[in-house]
């Protein structure tokens, strides 16, 4: 490439960087490529709002994760970005319910990527319903990686989407060590469907340090919480 566009590798080395953190494209080995999104305008959006708090989210939680691992994704723009880290580990087992996170990861043959049954939601590639949350009982995952729309301040994880916290729950429940990814623009947002507590986490990765009460919780409970952009 630099000799087609008759720049320094290092130049094509920084643009390529700048791409890959928009989300636009995957490092692989010697370049990068195309990511396509199965999704509309609106998930788009959501990809770009907090894109870079995500990616430092993303980043730290694949430096937890080593080679050889079984690791459950749930549907996000946050656990995207973590697929996306996680793209060159090695001897992987990545499943997932959501057809994005599986296009991230697709073209590494040392990992096998597993999708969940269930109807698509054409709104942003996640795959719901009851054939979901029986696939993803049947496996048992080292780590189990889930996000949530909203947490309060009393410790509890908050979802507008009754499947998706059915979903979130079985991805805690057949994983030994639970991760919750989500930057802090969550933080104190509503939503009626309650999936768990902080006390049920064993790792919080976020971009801001969340209050006092919120801390005390998670301390209590030996639940530690993980500053993405101190790292």
């Amino acid at each position: 490439m630099s000799i087609d566009f008759k720049v320094s590798e290092q130049s094509i080395r920084k643009d390529l960087n700048e791409i890959c953190r928009k989300g636009l494209a995957a490092r692989i080995h010697g370049g990068a490529r195309l990511i396509h999104a199965i999704s509309n305008p609106n998930y788009e959006q959501k990809r770009l709002k907090s894109k870079n708090q995500k990616w430092e989210i993303g980043k730290s939680a694949a430096s937890l994760i080593p080679n050889d691992s079984t690791v459950m994704l749930i549907s996000g723009t946050t656990t995207e970005n973590v697929a996306r880290a996680l793209y060159n580990h090695e001897n992987m087992v990545i499943i997932s319910n959501n057809l994005n996170i599986s296009n991230v990861l697709l073209g590494y043959k040392s990992n096998e990527i597993i999708i969940t049954g269930g109807a698509i939601q054409e709104s942003d590639g996640q795959l719901v319903g009851e054939n979901t949350v029986e696939k993803i009982s049947q496996y048992r995952a080292d780590y189990g990686i889930i996000g949530a729309p909203a947490f309060d301040f009393d410790g509890q994880l908050l979802d507008i989407n009754e499947k998706s916290v059915s979903i979130a729950k079985a991805i805690l429940k057949h994983a030994q060590k639970k991760i919750f990814v989500c930057d802090s623009s969550k933080l104190l947002k509503t939503a009626p469907h309650v999936i768990c507590n902080i006390s049920d986490i064993n790792i919080f990765i976020t971009d801001k340090i969340p209050h006092k009460n919120f801390r005390d919780i998670a301390k209590k409970n030996d639940t530690e919480i993980v500053n993405a952009e101190s790292i």
